[in-house]
């Protein structure tokens, strides 16, 4: 069976709707499933093959698991307007999972790092107090700390040229590093 027929498979089987479909099995016996530290009797099988609802609900376990368990490597972003000349503001990773605020200090320029809270794996990035960077095309560090309880660290633009120019100047380009743990 190829990975197309497994997925249009899977499918097929998490779309349907049976009458009077209620959960078939609890989630501690699913998780249990889904580690590998019991596996499924032959009528729990049964029952999750029958139940739609049931493996949606295990879907959903097993994606959720998924998210805790993956590592945050990176994610990159891009200067995507031209410049119209008006003041740039936010910037977005590809990922959606960050956004650069560039903001008025008391007359000096900052830039605020905002994790988007339901991004997958924010949890544990924020749990963790996760030291990031945040890094311009040419490599050179825009602002570098430890995400606070909202999930923002921010310091000063820490350029001479403006925002904007910079980023030309730089490949148009940035991104948002974890930092790792000093030795």
């Amino acid at each position: 069976m190829t990975n197309l027929d497994r997925k249009l498979q899977a499918g097929a089987l998490l779309a349907r709707r049976v009458e009077g479909d209620g959960l078939m099995l609890a989630d501690a016996v699913l998780l249990q499933a889904l580690d590998g530290s019991r596996p499924l009797t032959h009528g729990e099988r049964a029952a999750l093959q029958a139940s739609p609802l049931t493996l949606r609900r295990m879907r959903h376990l097993a994606d959720v698991r998924r998210t805790q368990h993956m590592t945050w490597t990176g994610s990159a972003g891009l200067l995507r307007a031209a410049d119209s000349g008006a003041p740039l503001d936010v910037l977005r990773t590809d990922d959606r999972m960050w956004r650069l605020h560039f903001v008025d200090q008391g007359g000096v320029a900052g830039v605020v790092v905002q994790l988007d809270l339901d991004a997958p794996g924010a949890a544990q990035l924020l749990a963790a107090r996760a030291a990031i960077a945040v890094r311009d095309g040419a490599g050179s560090v825009i602002v570098q700390g430890t995400l606070d309880a909202d999930g923002e660290c921010e310091g000063p633009w820490p350029f001479a040229a403006s925002l904007s120019s910079h980023f030309q100047r730089h490949g148009a380009r940035f991104d948002v590093m974890p930092v790792p743990p000093s030795t």
